[in-house]
């Protein structure tokens, strides 16, 4: 099963984990990284995610976020695909997903992927029939359901 995370699930750690909300979906992105790292998930990753992850401010989250996507893709959307991913992009744009928001969906989309995991709200609320969009915990509780 393909895996997208986007980058705000990577920076979830770093948040301010007072929060019960930001502290469990920590957790669960935790989890899906274990997952991830025991081959129970395959990670999708692209170079959408690269360039918004280089924006980082913070060299030591920039560094670890790096690493872990580079040990661990099983799927890289590299920008030989960028063509193919901004006119899938277009679509999304047009039901008011933001464009940066929209070419990571594209990229999972191009890639396969089955789950694109975020914890962006406004983002979790665009819906195709082409990708399940869920939270951490979310992606956790269906996992869980099959087995």
């Amino acid at each position: 099963m393909k895996v997208y995370l986007d980058n705000c699930c990577y920076n979830r750690p770093y948040d301010d984990q007072t929060q019960i909300r930001i502290h469990l979906e920590t957790e669960a992105k935790l989890h899906i990284q274990d997952m991830i790292k025991n081959g129970e998930l395959a990670l999708v990753t692209s170079y959408v995610l690269e360039y918004e992850n280089g924006k980082n401010r913070f060299s030591h989250k920039r560094r670890a976020i790096s690493d872990f996507m580079n040990a661990n893709e099983s799927y890289y959307v590299g920008t030989e695909k960028e063509a193919e991913i901004k006119k899938i992009a277009e679509d999304i744009v047009k039901t008011g997903v933001k464009s940066l928001d929209a070419l990571h969906v594209a990229s999972a989309l191009l890639a396969g992927s089955d789950y694109f995991v975020t914890t962006d709200d406004r983002l979790l609320k665009y819906t195709t029939d082409k990708i399940q969009i869920v939270t951490p915990g979310e992606l956790i509780r269906r996992l869980e359901a099959t087995v």
